[in-house]
């Protein structure tokens, strides 16, 4: 419901002020509400006649003071809808700073934390802040829990026959439907369906290497990708990667000159942890150094449909010539986390992915499979991604906010343009595996900075993941934080 709006300091204000224009005046009030956090990013300000009510004034004004702060970037206008408070750049503080090459490569060691982390993140006892699980209520299961009763009813045999596919056709039409209209030409006889955008990276990988083999990562890494890599007696070798454009390709060419590298493994759009997007030029010259140097590339894509432009990045793979970039994704963190529905695009590795999915796995349960392809169909996904990527914009915001208000002096956050995860590097003297153990005490589940990478790094960063619709809990678990990290300095 609307309340009625009024300004936060009802004293009469100073001579100057009374001289404003009536809507420059109402345009200044509701701006304070936003400035003040009253009225928050994707917050919904009353009609035009029902603001001119309440304040007493004639409709042109209320919709010029409207048209005012569209231009300052404080409202939006959307189509039949009506007038939003527009999510404003939160990040006034500097980015964290891209660490330095590594000297070779490394097995990568088992990390206990990873499993003790990830195994927290499902109690819900604990505030997920260390796992990047968007929230059940930002999808549409009731919907698709419709659609998978009515599919099981008119074919119930789908439930007891044989898995074993390399995808159900009309779920691989529809992907590779989505990828064409984003300009990536993708057959679908192309695409692997698998359990899942970990089996597909792992799939890839074992296609193109073998035990003690040389990846080259970008760094910080996705702890996943390091107990992928350890899992298959891989060796990683880490490459300086920026907040912003993603791993550094200067850095990269040395490495594979100075290593015998056997693939690179690359998170383009909207990196895990740093939230960073490759610009279009940077992905085409990267793919031209996979060329020189005859390489294949394991692309995760998986974030892509989250991004809070207009337009959906284009993977790495829509530069693609040769078939030697093997595209991965799921419908993990976009439409059905516990379907564990994804897919490979793996080009010329295509027969060889193929078996390994077949002794892998067999196939993916045609049941769920079937399931996606008539959500797509009926062009709900599309409708669905616009409502997830505002609330992911939304929720960053407020945490970035939030943040910068009580976390230390000095604290880098990375500026993600898409996703629902920050980086955080705090000033030296924090110590996030201490702050990791601290806020158990107080039901706070954390991602300390040493999970994303192979060596000795990142002790005074973290991931923090943004997946949670804000409340006051999520804002007083960041308090409480704030407060532990002060204590350590």
């Amino acid at each position: 419901m609307l309340t009625t709006l009024h300004s936060p300091n009802p004293a009469k204000p100073p001579l100057a002020v009374l001289s404003q224009p009536l809507y420059a005046e109402l345009a200044n009030s509701l701006q304070s509400l936003v400035e003040q956090g009253t009225l928050r990013p994707g917050h919904r300000v009353p009609s035009v006649r029902r603001m001119s009510l309440q304040r007493g004034v004639s409709i042109a004004t209320v919709l010029q003071a409207y048209t005012v702060l569209e231009n300052r970037g404080y409202l939006e206008a959307r189509p039949q809808s009506g007038y939003y408070i527009r999510p404003r750049a939160p990040f006034l503080s500097p980015e964290p700073r891209m660490a330095r090459p590594m000297a070779k490569p490394s097995y990568v060691g088992v990390k206990d934390l990873t499993a003790e982390i990830v195994e927290r993140s499902g109690n819900a006892d604990f505030m997920p802040f260390g796992a990047a699980c968007p929230h059940h209520s930002l999808f549409p299961n009731k919907k698709l829990a419709r659609l998978l009763g009515s599919v099981a009813r008119r074919d119930p045999t789908l439930i007891s026959r044989h898995a074993m596919n390399w995808g159900y056709e009309p779920l691989t039409r529809e992907i590779s439907r989505r990828y064409l209209q984003g300009g990536v030409p993708l057959a679908h006889d192309e695409l692997v369906v698998t359990i899942g955008c970990t089996e597909a990276l792992n799939l890839c990988l074992r296609a193109v290497t073998k035990p003690g083999d040389t990846v080259a990562i970008e760094t910080p890494a996705y702890f996943g990708f390091l107990e992928i890599i350890q899992s298959l007696n891989l060796r990683a070798l880490e490459i300086p990667t920026s907040s912003r454009e993603g791993i550094c390709l200067d850095a990269l060419r040395d490495a594979i000159k100075q290593n015998d590298v056997k693939a690179v493994l690359v998170m383009p759009n909207f990196h895990n942890p740093l939230g960073s997007l490759m610009p279009d030029e940077k992905k085409q010259r990267l793919y031209q150094l996979l060329v020189e140097f005859d390489l294949p590339a394991i692309e995760d894509d998986i974030y892509a449909d989250t991004h809070f432009g207009d337009v959906r990045p284009k993977p790495l793979k829509a530069w693609d010539r040769d078939g030697r970039v093997m595209l991965c994704s799921s419908f993990g963190k976009s439409l059905a986390p516990s379907f564990r529905v994804g897919w490979a695009a793996p080009g010329r590795y295509l027969e060889r992915v193929r078996r390994l999915k077949f002794t892998n796995t067999m196939g993916t349960p045609v049941v769920l499979q079937k399931t996606l392809a008539e959500f797509l169909r009926d062009g709900g996904y599309d409708h669905h991604l616009r409502s997830l990527r505002r609330a992911y914009h939304q929720q960053l915001h407020l945490f970035a906010q939030t943040m910068q208000r009580h976390f230390p002096e000095g604290t880098r956050y990375s500026r993600p343009q898409g996703g629902n995860v920050i980086w955080v590097e705090f000033p030296a003297g924090v110590d996030t595996l201490k702050l990791y153990r601290d806020a158990l005490k107080h039901r706070i589940n954390t991602a300390p900075g040493a999970l994303f990478s192979v060596k000795d790094r990142y002790n005074n960063c973290m991931r923090m993941s943004c997946g949670l619709p804000w409340a006051d809990e999520v804002e007083s678990s960041l308090v409480k934080l704030s407060e532990l990290i002060k204590k350590q300095l």
